[in-house]
């Protein structure tokens, strides 16, 4: 997916940000059932879905009812903070800042959400882990513009997303691999080196 495609997005994001009910309070769960949520999903090498392809996501939620991920080493290109602001309809003349823009997951393309530090709440903040979190509102663009943001942000568009048992099933399959979450590996580490980090991560872990 190129940059100037997502770009194209942009004017309908006020509109279209991610829903709140993927974000909504888990479901009680068996006891003893293992879930991903708060761990790193990391594509085998022998991945054959090349939009995954030596991919690195972020399980937001994986529960009985299906999983949700974001991919953190997809970049798309820089976007300045002025025309996302414009975007949703808010004046920004004096705000210069641009910031990187990731392709989170090949559904629903249209819409954007942040992942972030979990230090930052506003209305519509899902916390993951208690380290990472996820914001789909405006307010967090104005905040990232106001230099009032989260100390640590990923803007994203799209996200990857299982049936129930779907990603189970692909589990079963060595189709994925996981590891805890890393929160440097997360925001801080070279986008082209993440996934083979991961996986050194995943070697030393065995």
């Amino acid at each position: 997916m190129r940059l100037n495609r997502a770009m194209r997005l942009l004017p309908v994001l006020a509109a279209l940000l991610l829903p709140a009910t993927l974000f909504g309070a888990a479901p009680s769960e068996p006891p003893g059932q293992a879930w991903l949520t708060g761990q790193l999903l990391i594509a085998a090498p022998g991945m054959t879905d090349p939009r995954f392809d030596r991919t690195v996501l972020v399980m937001v939620r994986h529960n009985r009812d299906g999983a949700m991920a974001i991919v953190i080493n997809r970049p798309l290109g820089e976007r300045s903070m002025a025309s996302i602001l414009q975007a949703f309809g808010e004046k920004a003349p004096d705000v210069s800042a641009t910031v990187p823009v990731y392709l989170g997951g090949p559904v629903q393309l249209e819409m954007s959400t942040v992942l972030h530090s979990a230090e930052y709440r506003r209305n519509g903040t899902f916390d993951i882990d208690g380290h990472v979190a996820v914001t789909a509102s405006t307010e967090i663009y104005r905040d990232i513009a106001a230099n009032t943001g989260p100390q640590k942000s990923l803007v994203v568009f799209g996200y990857a997303g299982w049936a129930p048992g779907q990603l189970e099933g692909e589990m079963a399959q060595n189709v994925w691999f996981t590891v805890p979450l890393d929160v440097k590996l997360v925001f801080d580490a070279d986008r082209d080196k993440i996934w083979d980090l991961a996986m050194e991560r995943r070697t030393r872990d065995l």
